[in-house]
């Protein structure tokens, strides 16, 4: 492991961003001086627990963001600060519901079945106007805006600057669009090992997040903030790798040139996905992109149901390629570590148990839907879903229950405080009736 503080001064840092993922996905941290790195590399940051979303009380003693330098990264907006991922202990002891030790957990079980998860993410984003309440770009009209050329170029000074950004901090970026909606962007980097591409999820988040509010803008990757148009999704994709360095997932003479493995991976995914989704889509306005209606470019992009197919787009996960599977079911509000430790869980456990994900179906989901093939339903809202992950035991179990009872406890809370709110359709359609 490289020292922490030679790492900062070798690359010119001033201060460390010393920073944790709550349970909602919300970026903590403390901004610390070079002159304490030392010290605090040790002993970590303390935080008052209470103050974010971690289910503890004030009562609670302080939490101790222990940082990992393998995840240190300078901020290429603001050359004198870097950012570093830290896990979270309290009284001495490492904190299990903390994020990033949750997907520690599930690649510690890879690594004693002899894998290692590799995964990528296309983490789509909408670019508002500062106040949120529309698209920044009002020239963005397109009924098929996708890949709009214009529409992109419009807002090269911010897709440039992210683009040279993750060029500098060696991410290996390969494309950036336009996408689906009027205002929305998707910006492609290469895959990785989980818990790397985890951690420059949550950086990207950030960066997305900052530069655009350097251009007077608001990046938002709220599943779907506007009824009409396209939601953001967070396409997952996903491989496993065997200890030789092989892809597991790759066999030429399995269908679809997928191996045994990967088809018991993907009945995992298929078997927990009414749980899964409250992890993959853990928010209130998740499900609204879900089983939506059509939109105004004519396609939701988001799965209806529990399924699996080739190079088709209108199921839960699709096979792309002989390489790896495409989850399709994550969306925007996913957390960066909670999105990779479930599925990984889930497929850990087809594999484990063998399960059979059944035949693929070729369909256009969207025009000719199937219906229940065996797995269930997607949930509806957020109150389904949790209930999902309350009943599956076996997610919960490689989970960790110590994690699962808090996560639960906060989105039930969640949950509770948003059927609690009166809307205004309500008062529209009822206030005269």
């Amino acid at each position: 492991m490289h020292d922490l503080l030679s790492l900062a001064r070798e690359s010119g840092s001033r201060f460390l961003l010393f920073s944790f993922t709550d349970l909602f996905g919300v970026q903590r941290a403390k901004l610390v001086p070079l002159s304490a790195v030392a010290a605090m590399s040790e002993g970590g940051a303390g935080f008052a627990g209470f103050a974010a979303w971690l289910d503890l009380s004030p009562a609670d003693g302080d939490v101790m963001a222990i940082p990992d330098s393998a995840s240190f990264t300078p901020l290429p907006w603001q050359s004198d600060v870097a950012w570093v991922a830290t896990e979270l202990s309290l009284n001495g002891e490492p904190m299990q519901q903390c994020p990033r030790r949750v997907l520690r957990r599930q690649i510690a079980r890879a690594a004693s079945l002899g894998y290692e998860l590799r995964s990528g993410v296309e983490a789509e984003f909408f670019l508002l106007r500062s106040d949120g309440e529309a698209i920044a770009d009002l020239a963005d009209g397109q009924e098929k805006p996708c890949y709009d050329q214009l529409a992109l170029m419009r807002h090269y000074p911010l897709v440039s600057a992210l683009m040279d950004g993750m060029e500098q901090l060696g991410w290996g970026p390969y494309q950036a669009d336009h996408e689906d909606a009027n205002g929305q962007f998707e910006l492609n980097w290469t895959y990785a090992d989980s818990l790397t591409t985890a951690d420059r999820h949550a950086f990207f988040k950030v960066m997305v997040k900052t530069l655009a509010e350097r251009e007077g803008l608001r990046a938002s990757f709220m599943p779907k903030p506007f009824q009409q148009l396209t939601g953001n999704g967070c396409h997952t994709h996903l491989s496993l790798w065997d200890q030789e360095g092989r892809n597991a997932f790759h066999d030429p003479n399995g269908e679809q040139g997928l191996s045994t493995v990967a088809y018991h991976f993907l009945a995992g995914l298929l078997h927990h996905a009414p749980a899964l989704a409250c992890l993959t889509n853990p928010s209130v306005n998740s499900y609204r992109r879900l089983a939506a209606p059509p939109t105004t470019s004519g396609s939701t992009w988001s799965p209806g149901g529990i399924s699996y197919t080739a190079n088709n787009r209108t199921h839960m996960v699709r096979i792309p390629d002989d390489q790896r599977l495409e989850l399709r079911l994550p969306d925007g509000s996913a957390h960066p570590y909670l999105l990779q430790a479930a599925v990984l869980a889930a497929g850990l456990d087809g594999i484990e148990r063998q399960l059979d994900p059944g035949p693929r179906h070729d369909n256009d989901n969207y025009a000719d839907p199937l219906g229940d093939i065996g797995f269930g339903r997607l949930p509806r809202d957020l109150g389904e879903a949790l209930d999902a992950f309350a009943a599956d035991q076996s997610l919960r179990a490689a989970l960790g229950e110590s994690f699962c009872s808090s996560y639960e406890r906060l989105r039930s809370r969640q949950w509770s405080s948003y059927r609690t709110e009166l809307t205004s359709w309500e008062r529209q359609v009822g206030l005269d009736g």
